[in-house]
This record gives structure tokens, sequence and C-alpha cells, in this order.
């Protein structure tokens, strides 16, 4: 008892899974939209009704109003990732940037970056402009470090930064007491604000975008599941979809179509939120702002302010189940909800008596060189998205866009981008995979325990061989 006397209680009504807090918000699991009956024929069939496939069908209708376009979900559109997600419009990059320079040159990188830096507007733009009411807030990102170690990563990470086109304008560095200025976190040495980030409500954003895409003509089709996906047909448990362009864009569950299992590793993410916070608790961390935040641990907790006055906080307390599976409608494991309360208690001292009212988790896809692709092959007319490594709410609207650009041919500069058709080697097979991963983030976890209680500057050695191993 003693080791977690001092964590947040938990409600008497918490609710484990149910797919996501976001939805309970918005007072429930959607009615399902109407199923596939029978084959059908469309221009352009899009396999994941989630923000990748919607953006994706959004700017093609954009561009070609007359083009057919059908959404292939099999639960509801925003079943996964994109209604289950901690809200971070970022800048933050789907990958690592110095392995898209070493592809295609370090200007490359720096238009990358850039591109990143105009979704997290293109979105805010489309949200304001369709009359998507998504809580989205642009108070920008607050990354703060609570130890020397966790500081000295920061400034090695400003450096990258301004290496890869991060100007003082788009990457402010400050003070412990500036940190304390914008929210108090426990044992803050300092941190970096950056303007290229917005808070949203994942679920409000990704349905109604689903509403938006509907309203202009693409049929979204719930309740069905593509079975496998072919050159010029995904086949459903409802009918075959013929399209001379099948697209992709599964995310986390690309393992579970056949022959895709190794592909991207379905990396689990969990979160918890509490009751809204008391004026008292208010008054004590002084998040007064919408920033996003995130601490520099290696296993980083990721945090908002919801707009009914709320802290969502995640992680990755158990990043991976065995065989490439997922959770159930968001179910999270006892031990994950321990470890995320905990982190919550950490870093929020004064949140430990307001209660924790919900938990739930989901899956990213991971890529083994952790950096995500697009493309289109034109000789099946086969295209896919994905891999975001945990930046996804932003690169699915670059990659919607990089898409639509792609199947109609256009010579954009989006086309052009690193990431586009890229590929890498598939991850290990089991039980190497398994093993791997699991022991990684153990060794993650050991890695921050003894940095906290060292107090020295630099990274643990663990840290370091778990970053070479993990392609981190």
């Amino acid at each position: 008892m003693g080791a977690h006397a001092d964590l947040p209680p938990l409600d008497s009504g918490f609710v484990d899974g149910e797919v996501s807090y976001w939805y309970r918000e918005l007072g429930g699991l959607p009615t399902r939209r109407p199923a596939l009956v029978g084959d059908t024929e469309v221009d352009v069939a899009v396999v994941g009704g989630g923000l990748t496939g919607l953006w994706t069908a959004y700017y093609l209708r954009r561009s070609q109003p007359d083009l057919r376009i059908a959404v292939l979900e099999k639960e509801f559109a925003g079943y996964g990732a994109s209604g289950r997600n901690g809200g971070w419009v970022s800048a933050e990059m789907p990958g690592q940037l110095h392995r898209y320079a070493a592809g295609h040159g370090h200007e490359a990188a720096v238009t990358f970056q850039r591109a990143m830096f105009a979704a997290v507007d293109e979105v805010a733009r489309v949200v304001a402009q369709e009359g998507i009411d998504a809580h989205l807030a642009t108070d920008g990102m607050l990354l703060v470090a609570t130890s020397p170690a966790q500081q000295a990563r920061l400034d090695d990470h400003v450096a990258e930064s301004r290496h890869y086109g991060w100007g003082a304008e788009d990457l402010h560095e400050l003070s412990a007491t500036e940190v304390d200025h914008r929210v108090v976190v426990a044992g803050a040495t300092g941190g970096t604000w950056s303007p290229h980030a917005a808070r949203v409500q994942p679920a409000r954003l990704v349905r109604g975008l689903a509403d938006v895409v509907e309203r202009m003509g693409v049929r979204v089709l719930e309740g069905t599941t593509v079975r496998r996906i072919e050159p010029g047909v995904a086949r459903t448990d409802h009918g075959d979809v013929r399209a001379a362009v099948v697209i992709r864009a599964l995310e986390g569950y690309t393992a579970g179509l056949p022959g895709r299992r190794r592909d991207w590793l379905p990396m689990s993410s969990s979160m918890v939120v509490t009751a809204p916070l008391p004026a008292d608790v208010r008054e004590q961390i002084g998040w007064r702002g919408s920033e996003v935040l995130a601490d520099n641990a290696h296993g980083f907790a990721y945090a908002q302010r919801t707009a009914d006055g709320r802290i969502a906080l995640g992680g990755r307390a158990v990043p991976y189940r065995y065989g490439s599976r997922w959770d159930r409608r968001g179910e999270t494991l006892g031990d994950t909800v321990v470890q995320l309360r905990a982190m919550l208690g950490r870093l929020f001292p004064a949140v430990r008596d307001v209660p924790v009212e919900h938990a739930w988790s989901g899956v990213l896809g991971v890529p083994r060189d952790w950096c995500a692709t697009v493309g289109l092959d034109r000789a099946t007319g086969l295209g896919w998205a994905g891999g975001y490594v945990g930046h996804g709410v932003t690169s699915t609207n670059l990659a919607g866009r990089t898409l639509a650009d792609l199947v109609l041919g256009h010579d954009s500069d989006l086309v052009r981008l690193p990431w586009v058709g890229r590929r890498v080697r598939r991850w290990e097979p089991e039980p190497a995979r398994w093993l791997a991963v699991r022991s990684l983030y153990r060794a993650y976890r050991l890695a921050d325990e003894r940095e906290n209680a060292s107090g020295s500057p630099r990274t643990s050695r663990v840290a370091t061989i778990a970053d070479r191993v993990t392609g981190r």
C-alpha cells in the first residue's frame, strides 16, 4: 500500500475502456452508419475511417467533386487512435528528421518540418471553415524537463531543432520560473514552448470530419470489415468494392490484414482523465491556458487541460501485446492505470486528491525505423499512409493532402516530401518482437528511475542502449 498511497483515487463511477472518455464527453458511442450492401464500384476506396482516411477523402472531393469515394470502416469512423489520442495538433515530426535527411538531404528534412508547421494551421483552418466543434484552442505546446538528465536532453533537442529549421519564433526556451508561470509542474528545471500546436477534443474532430465528408458526397460505410486488399478491389464481409485506387489507412490496425502483421508494430498507448479540477487545485497548478504538455522522460507523459476543466494524461505503460494484438474497445490493464496515476501525481501533486474517472487504451503504428510513410504504387493502384509513431493528429492531415495529390497526379511540393514512397524492413517475428519491446520499455523505466535518483545530467546508459536497439 505504501508505494501507491498517494495516488489520485479512482472515482466511484470509474469507467475502463468504452473506447475513450472523449466519446463519454460526447454523450456516448455514436450510432453506426449503414454498412455496405453487396458489391459496388467507386473511383477510390479508402480502407479505414480514421483521420487519415477522412482527410484523404476530404481533399480528394475538394479537388474533384465528381470523384466517387467510399470509406470502409469495421466499427465506426473514429473508433481507433483518431478518437482516443491525447488531442495534440502539434508540429512534432512523425519520425526522425535525421533519418529523412540521410535519405533526401538536409533541406528536404527542413521542408518537411515546415510542412508540419503549416499542417497545424491547416487543421485549425478547416475546423473553423467547416464549423467543427472540436474544442480546438491554439495555445501551443509546452515540453518540460524535471531532472538534470532531462534538461540536458532538452538542450540537445533545442540544438537539433534549430538545425532543422525551428527558429526562435518557432521554439522558445523557458527557465524553471517561466515554466511555472504557465503550468506548475513538480521539479521542473526548464522547458520549451512552441506556438505550433493546439489542443483538440479528438472524438469531436474525427466525428465532425466524418459528417463533413459525408455531406460532400463521400460514402462512409461503417460496420464493414475489409478482409483483404488487392489491386483494384477491397474485399469485405459485405461484398467487394472495386476501385482504380485502394488506399490503406489503418495505422496501428494494419497488422490485422493478411501478410501485414510485421509491417508496423501496433504500439499501445493509454490515458486517464481526472474529474473536473476544484478551484483550489486549479489555482495551485496555474494551468490557465490550453497548452498541450509533456515531460522529457524516456517513459514520457503527455497531457492536456480539457475544455471541461480536467487533466487528461497519457503514456505507454504497457506498450505492446504479444502477436501484434490490441485492446478491446479501449480496455486498459490495471497495472497501466496504476502507472498513469503515478505519473499524474508525480507531475501534479495538487491533483492527488482528485479522482480519476476514466481510463482507456489504443494502438498507434510504429515502423521499424520509427519514420512514417505515404505512398501510391501506380502500377497496382494501391496506396497507403501511416506509421505516425504517436504524432498522428497533424500528420494525418498532411498525409491526406499528399495522398490526394498522388491519386490525382498533381506535381506538388507535397509529393516530393521525404516520407513519400518510404519503405523499411519489417519487424522481427514472435516471440522476439514481444520480448524485445517489453524488455526495452522496462529498460526505459529503469533509466528514468536511475536518472531521477542520481541527479546526473547524463542520460542513463540503459536508455542509450535501448534507443539503439529500438531504432528511436
